[in-house]
């Protein structure tokens, strides 16, 4: 369920049958169980025979994005600052390489994903990491989880 908070009560705007991004980048970096093997179990009719373990840690994202989104957006903007980011894992959404140089391709750039003990820490971690990444237009929402 996509949940938003409306004068201080959950609001369903949304139903999935799957998981989508940012939801991905949350629920997979805990997953402490082999996902490949649990992949091909649930292909072969047998994910009852696994045990699905969890590392304990909270795991917050941040997504950039491109200024303009969800509307109209340039593509092709030169990215920088990853050697920068540490202490969060990056997915890769809206990029692309060309000739050595990271480079927007899309709306939804990257998500920053980071480990805490609580949802504040790893919020905080993926927010300092979101200020270390450059690109021109870029945007991220800075109320996240805040409202929870």
């Amino acid at each position: 369920l996509g949940l938003i908070n409306v004068k201080e009560e959950p609001f369903v705007i949304e139903y999935n049958v799957r998981m989508g991004d940012p939801e991905s980048e949350v629920v997979l970096p805990r997953i402490k169980t082999d996902l490949l093997d649990l992949l091909k179990a649930a292909g072969d009719n047998q994910l009852h025979t696994r045990k699905i373990e969890f590392v304990e840690e909270t795991v917050s994202t941040v997504m950039l994005v491109s200024g303009g989104y969800p509307g109209s957006y340039k593509k092709g903007i030169p990215m920088t600052g990853f050697e920068k980011v540490s202490d969060s894992v990056l997915f890769h959404a809206g990029t692309k390489m060309t000739e050595g140089q990271v480079q927007t391709n899309g709306g939804r750039v990257i998500a920053i994903s980071s480990y805490g003990k609580n949802m504040k820490e790893a919020l905080l971690k993926s927010y300092k990491n979101a200020e270390k990444i450059e690109f021109e237009g870029k945007y991220f929402r800075k109320d996240i989880g805040f409202d929870l």
